[in-house]
């Protein structure tokens, strides 16, 4: 049978290696899903496909072995999973029956933020859902990743954009006793970001990375935290065949308003300066900032944003990751 490729992938169906078959690829926005999604998930599946489901290293769902023929039956099949997943959440799809309308922005993954775990800062996934509807749908290739603290635990430093969870600890020093737990906590196990002097706590701003474990390891509450979220944005990580790299702080001590605000403008910024002339419409963004140079990105993603007062930018980035010999 004839295939439009382009029209397929673009409608996040899969070409695969086995002639006539495909994939279809399922977003769950921020690896959170409500459990009677799956009886659709596995009646796709052991009707089309062949009995299986691979869950994606970007917390999706992809149903493989697939004739297709069936990808208008199923794409009518998944119209109320979009509908509740996408749309109710504020995502702009005009027919749903159609399936989902671009593949381009890659499922936005999230580690369980602090509805489950003690170390995480905020609520990932209803950022997540918050970024969805912003970056959604769209036909460039961007991955994106939340964590809710510094140990990174959805490996967001290898993603486009890494957005981290800070907390802002206050100091109580009339309820401190002295006892050194976070002061021994943060030099074991974090930057060294604080000190014992004159037996009271002394706080280096230029190492605090903002996870918020003091709080956690005070026995007193003389830590405790701003109610209000921070965040450290992280660009240019990937993985791949050419020049893979980790991906290095660009902005830090950010609300959720600025990066919603630096997200729409970078689509701008890549919709401008992206390698046209390659036929898969892909490029991470961190090829496009090496080819532009920082200065250029800084100035579309931040254009007119007036960042909080607690903000900080990069003076310069690292372009690390290793080379292949020319």
């Amino acid at each position: 049978m004839s295939v439009n490729t382009k029209s397929v992938k673009k409608n996040a169906w899969r070409i695969t290696k086995h002639r006539g078959k495909t994939a279809l690829r399922i977003r769950v926005t921020g690896g959170h899903l409500n459990v009677k999604h799956f009886d659709l998930i596995k009646k796709i599946a052991n009707t089309f496909g062949n009995g299986t489901v691979h869950i994606t290293s970007r917390q999706g769902f992809e149903i493989p072995h697939i004739d297709f023929d069936n990808i208008p039956k199923i794409n009518e099949m998944i119209a109320s999973y979009i509908k509740e997943t996408e749309i109710d959440r504020g995502v702009i799809i005009e027919n749903p029956y159609e399936g989902y309308p671009s593949s381009g922005t890659r499922n936005i993954s999230a580690c369980i933020g602090n509805n489950v775990c003690p170390y995480a800062n905020y609520n990932t996934t209803a950022f997540a859902y918050e970024i969805e509807k912003t970056v959604f749908p769209n036909d460039y290739h961007v991955k994106i990743a939340l964590t809710g603290c510094p140990n990174d635990c959805i490996k967001a430093h290898l993603q486009d954009i890494g957005i981290i969870g800070q907390v802002d600890r206050q100091y109580d020093e009339y309820r401190c006793i002295s006892c050194n737990a976070c002061v021994k906590n943060c030099e074991r196990r974090i930057t060294g970001a604080l000190s014992m002097v004159n037996y009271k706590i002394k706080l280096d701003k230029e190492k605090c990375i903002g996870c918020g474990e003091c709080i956690l390891k005070c026995p007193t509450n003389a830590w405790h935290r701003n109610p209000k979220n921070f965040f450290r944005v992280v660009i240019m990580g990937r993985t791949g065949k050419r020049n893979p790299r980790l991906a290095t702080t660009f902005l830090e001590w950010v609300d959720k308003e600025t990066i919603i605000k630096v997200l729409k403008n970078l689509y701008t910024y890549i919709d401008t300066f992206i390698d046209k002339s390659n036929p898969d419409g892909k490029e991470h963004v961190g090829y496009i900032v090496d080819r532009t140079g920082y200065e250029v990105f800084k100035k579309y993603v931040l254009k007119d944003i007036e960042l909080p007062p607690e903000a900080k930018v990069a003076e310069k980035l690292d372009f690390s990751g290793y080379f292949y010999k020319e």
